[in-house]
C-alpha cells in the first residue's frame, strides 16, 4: 500500500485521516439503516402472534421493501448526483427513520404492506449513495477495503441489534406498548438525529474539506481526476448507456443472487432460532454469533482483495462458499452444527460484497457511475423481495422454511461459477480494469 501511495502522490497517513473521517460516521449510518430494515425479523417474534400473520404475509410483507426501494433507487442516486451526496443522503435517513418508528402503528396486514413499502422509498438510495460517495474520496486502490469497512455495518447491526433487539421486546406492556413497538420507536430515533449531523459533517469531495492542507486535497483530486481519465479513455458512458450495458446486467443478477442469500439469512433466522426452544433474549444473542464471524470474514476478505488487486474471483469464491454453506444448514438437524453452518454462510454472503463494489466503478464515472451502481443495486435487490416471499410461501407449504433457503443456496453457487467464468474471460481477453483485476 505504501507504495502505491508514493507512486500517486498520497501518504498512507493522509488516506488514514481521510478513513478515520469518514467511514466511522457513513458506517454507523448504514448500520442504523440496516437495522431499521431488518429488525421486522425480531418484531416478527411477537408481533406475529399479536397481528395474527402467516408465514406467508410475514414474508411477502417483509420483502415489499425492496419493490419501492428497487423503483426508486436509480431516480434518488440521480438526484444525489445532481443535488451533492450530504444533502441528499441526510435528506434519505430523515425520511427513513420517520417511516421506521411509524412501523410501530402498525394494526394488520394490510398497513404492514403499506409501511413496508413506504420504508424501502424511503431508503432508495442511500446505500448505492454512499458507495458513489466513496469513489469520490478513495482512488481505485483503497476500494476493496474501504467498501468493507462500510458493510462491516451489516455485520455490526447484527451483531449489536440481535441482542438488542432480543432485550427490546422484554420492554413488552411498558406505556401500554408492547416490545415490538418499542424496538421499531427506539430503533427508528437514531436516523432521524444523525439525519442534521450528516449536513454538516459530510463533504462531496476533498475540494470542500478544510480538515485537509491546500497540497493534500490538490494532490487527491489529481489522482483520482487521473483515474477518471484512464476510464473515459477506454470507455465513457451516458447514463442511459450505463443502465443498458450487459456487463452491469450481469452484475445486477449477481448481486440478486447475494441478495436473496442475505434476505433469506437475516429475514428467517429468528424464527429458526426461536424454533430450538430458545427465549427472545436467547434468540436475540445466538443470532449475534454469524454477526461477528461476518464482521472479521468482511474486513479481511477485503484487504486480501486489495493486496491481491483482483475482484471477480474473490467475490465468485465467497458466494459459493456462502450458498454452498446455506445449503448445508438446511440438511443438518443437530442445532449447534446447523447454526455454525449458517455463521459460515452468512459470512461468505457478507465477504462477496467487498471485492465485488468496487467493479462497477471501475469503469463507469461520474453519471454513469451513479446510475450504474444505483442499478446494480435496484435490479439486484429485487432478490430482497422474492427470497422472502418464496421461502415464507413454501414455509406454510412444508411447515420449514428449508426449502426455500436451500434453493436458494443453490442459486448463489450457480451464479458464483458463473461470475468466476465472466471474470476469467475478461481477463483472457486483456480487459483488466484499474483497481479490478480480473486474473
Amino acid at each position: 500500500m505504501s507504495t502505491l501511495s508514493a507512486k500517486n502522490g498520497l501518504s498512507p497517513e493522509m488516506m488514514r485521516r481521510i478513513t478515520l473521517r469518514i467511514i466511522p460516521f457513513i458506517l454507523g449510518c448504514y448500520l442504523i439503516s440496516f437495522l431499521d430494515r431488518v429488525n421486522v425479523a425480531f418484531a416478527a417474534l411477537q408481533m406475529n402472534r399479536d397481528l395474527g400473520f402467516t408465514k406467508d404475509v410475514y414474508g411477502f410483507g417483509a420483502g415489499l421493501f425492496f419493490l419501492t426501494y428497487c423503483v426508486f433507487e436509480v431516480p434518488s442516486n440521480l438526484a444525489l448526483y445532481r443535488f451533492g451526496a450530504r444533502r441528499w443522503i441526510a435528506r434519505i435517513m430523515l425520511v427513513w427513520g420517520i417511516v421506521a418508528a411509524g412501523m410501530a402503528f402498525v394494526t394488520g396486514p394490510m398497513s404492514f404492506y403499506v409501511m413496508r413499502l413506504l420504508l424501502g422509498a424511503a431508503e432508495a438510495g442511500f446505500f448505492p449513495g454512499v458507495l458513489f460517495f466513496l469513489t469520490l474520496w478513495f482512488p481505485a486502490s483503497y476500494r476493496a477495503r474501504i467498501v468493507s469497512y462500510f458493510l462491516a455495518g451489516v455485520a455490526i447491526s447484527g451483531l449489536i441489534g440481535a441482542p438488542l433487539s432480543g432485550l427490546l421486546l422484554s420492554l413488552d406492556g411498558e406505556a401500554g406498548l408492547r416490545g415490538w413497538q418499542w424496538l421499531f420507536i427506539i430503533e427508528g430515533a437514531p436516523a432521524i438525529l444523525l439525519a442534521p449531523i450528516c449536513l454538516f459533517y459530510l463533504q462531496d469531495g476533498p475540494a470542500n474539506a478544510k480538515w485537509l492542507s491546500a497540497p493534500e486535497r490538490e494532490s487527491l483530486a489529481a489522482v483520482l481526476d487521473a483515474e477518471r481519465r484512464q476510464r473515459e479513455g477506454k470507455a465513457k458512458y451516458s447514463i442511459f448507456q450505463a443502465l443498458t450495458n450487459p456487463q452491469v446486467l450481469f452484475l445486477a443478477a449477481m448481486y440478486f443472487s447475494n441478495v436473496c442469500l442475505l434476505n433469506g439469512i437475516l429475514f428467517f433466522l429468528p424464527q429458526i432460532l426461536k424454533g430450538f426452544g430458545m427465549s427472545n433474549m436467547q434468540t436475540g444473542f445466538v443470532a449475534a454469533i454469524p454477526s461477528l464471524f461476518a464482521l472479521v470474514a468482511v474486513i479481511w476478505w477485503g484487504r486480501r482483495s486489495d493486496a491481491r488487486r483482483e475482484r471477480f474471483g474473490h467475490a465468485a469464491f465467497a458466494n459459493f462458499v456462502g450458498g454452498a454453506a446455506l445449503l448445508v444448514s438446511v440438511l443438518l438437524t443437530d442445532p449447534t452444527m446447523r447454526i455454525m453452518a449458517v455463521t459460515i454462510a452468512f459470512g461468505g454472503t457478507l465477504a462477496f460484497t467487498a471485492p465485488f463494489w468496487p467493479i462497477p466503478s471501475s469503469f463507469l464515472s461520474g453519471s454513469a457511475a451513479a446510475g450504474g451502481i444505483a442499478a446494480i443495486s435496484s435490479l439486484g435487490v429485487l432478490g430482497g423481495f422474492v427470497a422472502p416471499s418464496i421461502i415464507g410461501y413454501l414455509g406454510n407449504l412444508t411447515g420449514d422454511f428449508n426449502a426455500g433457503l436451500g434453493a436458494f443456496g443453490i442459486l448463489a453457487m450457480v451464479m458464483a461459477i458463473a461470475f468466476y467464468l465472466f471474470g476469467r474471460r475478461k481477463a483472457a481477453a486483456g480487459e483488466v480494469y484499474a483497481g479490478a483485476s480480473n486474473s
